[in-house]
């Protein structure tokens, strides 16, 4: 852990703070626009806000894979330092990837989801039936 590395944890860590509040917005968005009255209905307001951020998400992490794989194969003058900035960024990239698109909107249901009843199950069968 020298001061490359911490260099690289600093700007994933500023890069995943940026695009989990994104995330957050849209989710928020979506969840005001459907207005869920059941966990099913919150569920898909959260798959909804969810969807919207997925090509974004992938064409960031692309970008900035594509950035930095070079840096991670170079062998000229300064690649020593920079192959520690860019090593945590790889890892970290596809982690906030993988937060970003699963984990980050479950959590946004469990919590706002947790005070909305269960749903309404189905409707009963009359047909035949005399009282």
């Amino acid at each position: 852990m020298d001061v490359g590395v911490w260099g690289g944890l600093k700007e994933l860590a500023g890069l995943d703070a940026e695009t989990g509040i994104v995330m957050l917005l849209y989710l928020d968005l979506a969840w005001k626009e459907g207005k869920p009255r059941t966990r099913e209905e919150a569920r898909e307001a959260v798959v909804a806000g969810a969807v919207k951020r997925i090509r974004p998400k992938m064409m960031t992490v692309a970008t900035i894979l594509a950035g930095l794989l070079p840096v991670l194969w170079s062998t000229g003058t300064g690649a020593d330092v920079m192959k520690r900035i860019a090593a945590p960024m790889v890892g970290g990239v596809v982690t906030s990837a993988l937060l970003e698109l699963i984990v980050y909107p479950a959590l946004y249901l469990v919590w706002k989801g947790r005070r909305l009843p269960a749903g309404v199950g189905p409707a009963p069968i009359t047909e035949g039936v005399t009282t």
